[in-house]
């Protein structure tokens, strides 16, 4: 069996914001896409087009109707992948080393060449963030863009994980949440993050920031600039016919 490191020097990780999640599965798409063009073997698909096409996906959406104790029902978009946890079950079960965790940057990756693909890491992710290779036969899972984050050949404003570059909205962030300085700790103090299941020990590094309750935000018409009166108060022609017609 694998064992974790005691600490690790930094903790890498995502801060995901609920509130601003449009659930559009863009993060989705360029996961799939950078990981099956890059860093390990191909995310495979099978019957793609087909009448039950199923394939491994490192980050999946999955959207939600709550009912708050008061207000209205909300739609909330849940993006998923690993949690990259402190104490990783996923590691500690693997009975070849093939998943282990990262000293320098407290990344939990997969050595592909040492996965049997016998699925214990897979049973003991209480997040069910891993996800069998059908094809490869190998357990694949969110390696935070290992090979982009500190590729020297892309521009600096690249050297991120691939979900938080393509985000329309903003909603994805990332950063050393070891370090109480950095944006995505400040991010998380002052927003309120929390951690996924907390009941099962695992510590994640990853976070979520909660949706704020919609029938609090201040309501805005958009159209009021112009529906404003252009004048208060009439002149020229109409202000003399207003002034005629009140002595009537």
């Amino acid at each position: 069996m694998t064992t974790l490191p005691d600490d690790t020097e930094k903790k890498l990780g995502l801060v995901i914001d609920l509130d601003t999640c449009v659930g559009c599965h863009a993060c989705v798409i360029s996961c799939k896409g950078w990981n099956t063009e890059n860093y390990g073997a191909p995310l495979s698909d099978q019957d793609a087009y087909g009448a039950n096409p199923s394939g491994t996906f490192l980050n999946r959406v999955h959207s939600y109707e709550v009912q708050p104790e008061e207000g209205h029902a909300q739609l909330i978009h849940f993006p998923k992948s690993c949690l990259h946890c402190e104490d990783a079950p996923c590691v500690t079960v693997c009975p070849t080393g093939a998943s282990y965790k990262r000293v320098e940057d407290g990344i939990v990756l997969v050595n592909e060449s040492d996965c049997i693909g016998c699925g214990l890491c897979a049973w003991a992710c209480p997040y069910g963030a891993r996800e069998m290779d059908m094809e490869e036969k190998v357990m694949k899972k969110c390696t935070l863009c290992v090979d982009r984050i500190y590729n020297e050949n892309l521009p600096e404003v690249d050297r991120i994980p691939s979900c938080v570059r393509t985000c329309p909205a903003g909603a994805r962030h990332f950063g050393d949440l070891g370090d109480p300085d950095s944006d995505v700790s400040q991010l998380v103090a002052e927003r309120g993050g929390v951690d996924l299941m907390p009941e099962q020990g695992t510590r994640p590094v990853n976070k979520y920031l909660p949706p704020r309750p919609k029938d609090r935000l201040p309501e805005i018409d958009v159209l009021a600039p112009f529906l404003e009166p252009v004048a208060q108060e009439p002149g020229g022609f109409l202000g003399w016919l207003d002034k005629a017609l009140e002595k009537l």
